[in-house]
């Protein structure tokens, strides 16, 4: 499933930086995908798209933001549950240029 950031959001920051997949963004900044700009998804606090979000599967072993946020409010979206498997094809699909290894438990925390 898609990670997403609760009203718990202390808007510091440190999320943003550590997305592979430039899924987050502040409260009221529009999101981009596809060269379309969509409207923000929340005015108040960061956010997560779930369209852009892999859940870090194919980059690292865990979500970045849940790893770096100070306050615990990167948790699993249950509106969007997604398998290991849909989650590598959109890390590819957002990311043609590179070349994604096999997937293994230090590039998806399904492997743990």
């Amino acid at each position: 499933m898609a990670t997403m950031i609760t009203e718990e959001c202390i808007n510091c920051g440190a999320c943003e930086p550590e997305c592979p997949n430039t899924a987050i963004y502040a409260g009221g900044v529009q999101w981009e995908l596809n060269g379309a700009m969509n409207e923000p998804i929340s005015n108040d606090f960061y956010y997560i798209v779930p369209e852009k979000c892999t859940e870090c599967v194919g980059h690292f072993d865990q979500e970045q933001c849940a790893a770096v946020c100070p306050v615990d409010c990167c948790v699993p979206d249950p509106n969007h549950v997604e398998s290991e498997e849909l989650l590598y094809e959109r890390a590819k699909t957002l990311h043609p240029e590179r070349q994604f290894a096999e997937l293994s438990a230090a590039t998806s925390h399904f492997r743990k």
